[in-house]
C-alpha cells in the first residue's frame, strides 16, 4: 500500500511535471513525433526506477520534485540514467531541448 502511494507521489509530483515540460518543449521546438515518443516511453520506463530511488533516498525525491516544479531541476539529468531506453531518448531530444 505504501509503495502504491509512493509510486503515485513520484508520478504526480516528479515524473508528471518532468514529462509534461519536456513534451511541451519538444513540441514547441517542432521535434519529430518519434523523438517525443522516445521521451514519453523513457519516462514510462523510468517510473519504477524513480520510485525505487525515492524509496531509498526520500530527500532526493523531495528536492528533485520541488526542482521539477520550479524549473531548477534538469529533466534530462533525472531521466538520462533512469532506464535503458533513456540515454538514447535524451540524446535524440537534446538538440530540440537546446533550441527551446
Amino acid at each position: 500500500m505504501i509503495e502504491a502511494f509512493l509510486a503515485w507521489l513520484v508520478a504526480t509530483f516528479l515524473l508528471g511535471p518532468i514529462q509534461a515540460g519536456m513534451t511541451s518543449r519538444l513540441e514547441a521546438a517542432r521535434a519529430p513525433t518519434a523523438v517525443v515518443r522516445q521521451v514519453t516511453d523513457c519516462a514510462a520506463e523510468a517510473a519504477p526506477r524513480l520510485v525505487a530511488r525515492a524509496t531509498e533516498d526520500p530527500v532526493w525525491a523531495v528536492t528533485t520534485a520541488i526542482g521539477a516544479w520550479i524549473g531548477t531541476t534538469d529533466p534530462v539529468a533525472v531521466l538520462r540514467d533512469a532506464g535503458p531506453a533513456c540515454p538514447a531518448a535524451m540524446q535524440a531530444a537534446r538538440p530540440f531541448l537546446a533550441e527551446g
